[in-house]
């Protein structure tokens, strides 16, 4: 097992620095001035170089690039040009909401995809299948952002159950954290549940034809033992590589959520800072993005492996 691990650890080591490296290459390349964005249109070129100089933005992209691995290495990523704090610091107050709303969204795609799907599949053909059938496709078909104004009209509008916007730390009360986190992770994991919903059906049909099931069934063993010790566990193999990939949708898509439901998250800062040419801080998110990422790829990678050990020997 400490075998695989360490394989898929070294396999997972380009998605973390590959994104880094681009994104430090498109922000040098990019048009605009940090020192002058800074500085405003009445500073003089003495001062803006000045500034430049302070900031290391006047030395060569190379040295840049080694001075920022260096940091990386050091857990020194700088200060935010805006904020004018360490990014160590500016990170974390932004990175916990988006990475909340992810695994909350995460967590209500499965339990609903997955649910809907053993049930479609087990009433093939019938009234109930052909309903979760059609609302699978129309949850595929919806963006996110449209599913978020349709949720805000019904819940916050209309019924007054949650507010429109904001947001209340889990430290404020499970409640108060709930009523402000619904609406978002509805909203966020929509697709991916219609998605999971699917292929959980298809995957579930494929097993129930397989001659194991058939022997089962034949030795008088109940329905629900031959669907949840024997099928149930072959069926989600699709659906855990479906929720990884969902993880790495929802942290990328998060932004839009966030923005509309006024969520102090990661992408709704990565997207002011970029407009601010704020290099640290771009740096910094993409960086945590990253990291997550790959920790929750090596997550479902040990998933995988508990639930098939032949892959721990591949």
């Amino acid at each position: 097992m400490l075998r695989y691990l360490g394989k898929r650890f070294l396999l997972i080591l380009p998605t973390i620095f590959v994104p880094l490296i681009l994104v430090f290459l498109l922000l040098r390349l990019s048009p605009g001035d940090p020192a002058g964005m800074m500085l405003g249109d009445q500073a003089t070129a003495e001062q803006i170089a000045a500034l430049r100089t302070q900031l290391g933005l006047d030395q060569p992209i190379f040295v840049q690039f080694l001075l920022w691995l260096k940091g990386i290495v050091t857990l020194d990523l700088g200060n935010s040009i805006f904020f004018r704090e360490p990014v160590m610091q500016i990170i974390p107050r932004y990175a916990g909401v988006t990475i909340l709303l992810t695994l909350v969204a995460l967590t209500l795609a499965v339990l609903i995809g997955v649910s809907m799907g053993l049930i479609s599949a087990m009433n093939r053909n019938k009234p109930i299948d052909r309903g979760v059938v059609t609302t699978a496709v129309l949850g595929i078909s919806l963006p996110e952002f449209w599913f978020a104004l349709l949720l805000i009209f019904l819940f916050a509008v209309t019924l007054r159950w949650f507010p429109v916007a904001g947001y209340n730390p889990p430290s404020a009360g499970i409640v108060a954290f709930a009523a402000t986190i619904f609406m978002p992770a509805m909203a966020l994991g929509v697709r991916q549940s219609a998605l999971m919903t699917r292929m959980m059906r298809s995957s579930m049909l494929d097993v129930l034809n397989e001659p194991y099931i058939t022997t089962a069934r034949a030795q008088g063993l109940p329905e629900s033992t031959v669907i949840g010790r024997y099928a149930m566990r072959t069926a989600a193999m699709p659906v855990i590589t479906v929720a990884g990939l969902s993880a790495g949708y929802m942290l990328g898509g998060a932004v839009t959520i966030e923005i509309i439901f006024a969520l102090p998250g990661l992408g709704r800062m990565l997207v002011e800072a970029v407009g601010r040419r704020d290099y640290p801080l771009v740096e910094g998110g993409v960086l945590t993005i990253s990291l997550v990422l790959a920790v929750l790829n090596l997550a479902i990678d040990l998933i995988y492996a508990i639930l098939d050990p032949r892959i721990r020997y591949q």
